[in-house]
């Protein structure tokens, strides 16, 4: 039985040495993920009250907001994490390259292998290294050239220089930064066109938070990365993008990052950038 069709986005060769065309820039910048009039409901509480936005390809859109604003909820309808929530009620459209998630014909699990997703605290099963980062691909029976690809992922992960000569040691004997570059080595191996971070800095120590930050730049180049953040300065360093969200599961603004933190249209934002609340 075949499975169904899930949107694919179209990809970009990298790599190979030259500078970026017009077109691949225009292409950075396209959307690629569109929400329109969101509402997210957990039995009587309200989560999300119509959002709508639109991210673009291959930049990084931080979420911010205070706690219980909606930012992971928002996440987690984009790969559909939500469905595991029985009293999750989704309402309104999530695109991904112009089709609707949330079609009866889209099969979730697939589109996760689109989507990867990174969590709040690192969880690497309790396997190798190697068979952590080899464990999606084996799920979706590519068995060719393991070897190379799971170097390539933990060279992505700026993880492989560390452990080349210790695949095979438990993954829960790394530290907490490395485990978390791990998972995210894990997310990438397979290729997704997406990958979804949430607040995957906030259990780590200063020397780690940086690695991190420096690596979802880096993976911006190849991928669309959205990340929900806490840290205000984290989502000022690293993203192009930001999403305020706050009481009442609103979105409040989206903007180009620098014009959220220096010149927002809101005085609701305002005051959150600033600290007079939140």
């Amino acid at each position: 039985m075949s499975e169904p069709d899930t949107p694919k986005i179209e990809t970009t060769v990298q790599g190979t040495g030259t500078s970026e065309t017009a077109d691949s820039i225009a292409d950075r910048g396209r959307t690629v993920i569109e929400s329109r009039n969101l509402s997210v409901h957990y039995g009587d509480e309200q989560a999300l009250q119509d959002v709508s936005m639109k991210v673009p390809r291959r930049q990084v859109t931080a979420i911010i907001g205070p706690s219980g604003c909606g930012k992971s909820t928002f996440l987690r309808c984009i790969n559909r994490m939500n469905d595991l929530v029985d009293s999750a009620v989704v309402e309104g459209e999530l695109l991904l390259e112009g089709t609707n998630v949330y079609d009866d014909d889209i099969d979730p699990v697939a589109l996760r292998r689109q989507i990867g997703m990174v969590f709040q605290h690192p969880n690497p099963f309790p396997k190798s290294i190697y068979d952590n980062v080899a464990y999606g691909l084996r799920i979706q029976g590519i068995t060719d050239k393991m070897d190379e690809r799971v170097q390539t992922a933990l060279e992505r992960a700026a993880l492989w220089d560390e452990v080349k000569d210790q695949l095979q040691k438990s993954a829960l004997d790394l530290s907490g930064g490395q485990q978390q570059r791990l998972c995210i080595a894990r997310a990438i191996a397979v290729d997704p066109d997406v990958l979804l971070m949430d607040e995957p800095a906030s259990a780590l120590d200063p020397i780690a938070t940086s690695k991190i930050e420096d690596l979802i730049e880096e993976l911006a180049e190849e991928y669309t990365v959205i990340i929900v953040t806490h840290n205000m300065q984290q989502a000022a360093r690293i993203s192009d993008k930001t999403a305020v969200f706050l009481t009442g599961g609103n979105l409040v603004e989206f903007d180009d990052t620098e014009s959220i933190f220096e010149n927002p249209e809101s005085e609701r934002v305002e005051d959150y950038i600033t600290g007079k609340f939140g």
